[in-house]
């Protein structure tokens, strides 16, 4: 297993950098886009949808809507950003309620639709942040990754307190300190390099702890619904690694959440 992790990673890894920082414009909404619906895919599978040729059905609308987001000027825009705002808000109460809240989100239709407000507003979040010149797209993706590793060494180490123990009981409050502790460096670090000044570095660091803990949210809503159809994996599209919901789930809140605060804050 840990030879086709590395194998897969050594593959995927310069691909995804060189997608991500190599192209601009159409190229980069067309790469992301096809990432994004590589999740869509897998999402059909947790919302419970069985029949390949419905899959494949509800994959093409959600590329159209796509299409439609890009030549409308949507994809460049915030109004998405804040239906995910809505959105992760309404999985923070599914989360925090699991199993207790089920019933109001349990149902196909609805975990479709929750799929709407997690996929489409990431996409359109990479695309924002990418058209600002890419700083800050690396800037969260150096934080997910960075709150990873930090909440995985405290975690090891002193976890004690179950953060969601219904949900993925792995998980500790003390890991969520640790991935804290090494984001907040991170912020310190990017300020001191983008010269945000003081206020800069403090509006900063605000940023960079609401984007921690809503990462940990998309971490944990994945968990909820893998949980819930009793799945190990997303998928196995990636061999060693799972399905590619299982490689971005956190980054599916914390780019459109970020997204939207950079457009708000003047002085990122």
């Amino acid at each position: 297993m840990l030879k086709q992790r590395i194998i897969t990673a050594a593959w995927m890894a310069p691909l995804v950098l060189a997608g991500l920082f190599g192209l601009q414009g159409g190229a980069f909404a067309l790469f992301t886009a096809g990432i994004v619906l590589l999740g869509a895919w897998e999402w059909t599978n947790l919302a419970g949808v069985q029949r390949t040729n419905y899959r494949v059905l509800l994959v093409g609308t959600a590329a159209i809507v796509m299409l439609l987001l890009w030549l409308s000027g949507g994809a460049l825009s915030r109004w998405p950003l804040w239906v995910a705002a809505v959105g992760w808000l309404m999985n923070l109460y599914w989360v925090m309620r699991y199993p207790v809240a089920l019933s109001q989100w349990h149902s196909t239709p609805r975990r479709l639709l929750m799929g709407l407000w997690v996929l489409l507003p990431c996409w359109v979040g990479f695309n924002l942040l990418r058209e600002s010149g890419g700083v800050w797209l690396l800037f969260v993706l150096l934080l997910v990754w960075a709150a990873d590793i930090g909440a995985y060494f405290a975690g090891r180490a002193l976890g004690k307190r179950k953060l969601a123990p219904r949900v993925s009981p792995g998980k500790s409050w003390e890991g969520v300190f640790g991935g804290l502790a090494a984001t907040l460096v991170l912020a310190l670090l990017f300020s001191v390099w983008q010269g945000l000044g003081w206020y800069g570095g403090v509006v900063l660091l605000c940023v960079t702890l609401v984007v921690t803990l809503v990462s940990v949210l998309g971490d944990l809503l994945e968990s909820m619904l893998k949980r819930y159809r009793e799945i190990k994996d997303a998928s196995q599209l990636l061999p060693g690694h799972g399905g590619v919901l299982d490689r971005i789930d956190s980054l599916t809140a914390a780019i459109p959440i970020f997204a939207l605060l950079y457009t708000l804050v003047p002085t990122l």
